[in-house]
């Protein structure tokens, strides 16, 4: 058994509501059971996902540890771990927990990290790197030479798929809400940048000639919906994956006909990875991008684990860009 301190300092909720619901405590861990290990967290990623558990979009059992994601130093295992060891480095996504300086964490589902990724960075692109490799190569690939649209292309995911979909010859037209982050998105290798508060729709068909975009990937939900349907050459893809600005409105099959036979989607990652093996092929994905210089960790906020709550209010003032990490 572990010798391990078995405390742990964590960000729970017992309600949902705004940031203020969040509380710093201290909690004491059982050693870790059959299939668990024992995990000393090193750095924490937020997420959109964090925000929709809090304020109850995505229900949850309360109370509740915020957190999907997190890297960190295995400390001690349960009984029938045989792939890991005390002193591996591992990241992880999924659940609910991570906001924690240590946590019990099933052992199937972590990740070995390699030598050339940092705990940071591995905490920063896990779950929205996997995002990325989920939208470009389980749902729609783009094809060389077209023109797709991102939205919030400065964010956390689409600081990752926008030279992600750069690597595979997309070019990438897109949407931010400042001047400020249109630089950011210029940066991560968007060809064109769009801000939010114009016609969207409009200045994408001025940008294609008319002809529109085979695909968008939306993040942005229910403010964005109907400019990415506007966006769309026929058959063309709307791939709506968050909510930042609240979920989307129902979409009647109608509107998809009328607008040219257009295919929507509303992927979740999990559903992605819920088999070993794909969560190990979309890892080995993710690394090798990183390997190669195609996508990279592009951390700009760091909290401390006690201040998440600040943190939470910065990203829904959409005043993050690029990632943002907690560190216990």
């Amino acid at each position: 058994m572990s010798t391990a301190p078995t405390t742990a300092e964590v960000i729970r909720i017992e309600q949902n509501g705004g940031p203020e619901v969040m509380r710093f405590e201290t909690v004491d861990l059982p050693p870790p059971g059959p299939g668990q290990v024992l995990l000393r967290q090193t750095a924490i990623g937020l997420n959109f996902i964090d925000v929709y558990v809090r304020t109850g979009l995505y229900p949850a059992k309360l109370p509740t540890v915020l957190g999907a994601e997190g890297a960190g130093v295995v400390e001690a295992l349960g009984e029938g771990v045989d792939h890991l060891k005390p002193g591996d480095r591992v990241v992880y996504n999924g659940g609910q927990g991570a906001y924690a300086s240590r946590r019990l964490f099933a052992a199937d589902r972590l990740v070995k990290l390699p030598d050339f990724v940092t705990d940071e960075d591995a905490a920063a692109v896990f779950l929205k790197g996997l995002t990325a490799w989920m939208l470009l190569f389980e749902i729609r690939q783009p094809k060389p030479g077209e023109t797709i649209l991102v939205w919030a292309a400065a964010g956390g995911v689409g600081s990752l798929l926008v030279p992600w979909a750069n690597a595979l010859g997309a070019r990438v037209i897109g949407v931010v809400s400042t001047a400020d982050k249109a630089a950011l998105a210029k940066g991560y290798g968007c060809d064109e940048v769009v801000l939010a508060s114009e016609d969207v729709a409009a200045r994408v068909r001025e940008l294609t000639g008319g002809a529109g975009v085979p695909v968008s990937y939306d993040s942005v939900g229910k403010s964005s919906a109907e400019a990415s349907l506007k966006s769309l050459a026929p058959k063309g893809w709307w791939i709506t994956f968050g909510n930042a600005s609240g979920p989307a409105d129902p979409v009647a099959p109608a509107r998809l006909n009328q607008g040219g036979s257009l295919v929507m989607t509303r992927p979740g990652l999990f559903h992605f990875t819920q088999k070993r093996a794909d969560l190990e092929r979309g890892a080995a994905a993710l690394w090798g991008a990183m390997r190669s210089g195609a996508v990279k960790a592009d951390v700009r906020q760091r909290f401390p684990l006690k201040d998440a709550a600040e943190a939470h209010r910065a990203l829904e003032a959409r005043k993050t860009t690029g990632a943002t990490v907690l560190l216990p």
